[in-house]
Order: C-alpha cells, then structure tokens, then sequence
C-alpha cells in the first residue's frame, strides 16, 4: 500500500493511501493513518502548482467539498467498511 508522509509543524505522520481521485484538474487523496483495522481517515487535496515534481497535499477543510468527496470516495471504496 503505498504511504504518504504528512508533514505539520513539529511533526510527522504516515498515511496509507486507500483511493485517489481526480476532479476538476484536482488530485484528491482518501489516507488513514492504519493500513487494516480501525483509524482515522483523511480526504487530502494537492496543492501543489501543475507541473511540480512533488506533490503538496492538504487537509480539505471546506465543509460542502468535504461532503462531496466523502460521497464520492464513499462509492470508490463501497466494498470498504469506512464511515465519514
């Protein structure tokens, strides 16, 4: 599974990439920081400027695009037992 290494201000977490999707020229990333079992899900969105050779991906924190993608990543992963 591949990982994605998020960096905050004084510290750093792995996430486990569980689905991508791309929307409206936009990559968007559902992560947990579990690869199995129970944890906490992230839906990230890539920041970064086109053309960058690495990606920059943050937290959605928009209410209504974060219910949007939750909808969207809900019916990627509808064989996953996720909640949003």
């Amino acid at each position: 599974m591949e990982k994605l290494t998020f960096k905050g201000d004084n510290d750093e977490i792995e996430l486990f990439v569980l689905e991508t999707t791309r929307l409206g020229g936009v990559d968007y990333v559902l992560a947990s920081d579990r690869a199995v079992g129970d944890g906490e899900c992230y839906i990230l969105k890539d920041v970064s400027d086109p053309g960058s050779s690495e990606s920059i991906y943050e937290p959605v924190s928009d209410e209504h695009e974060l219910d949007y993608l939750a909808g969207i990543f809900a019916e990627l992963v509808e064989d996953a037992d996720i909640e949003f």
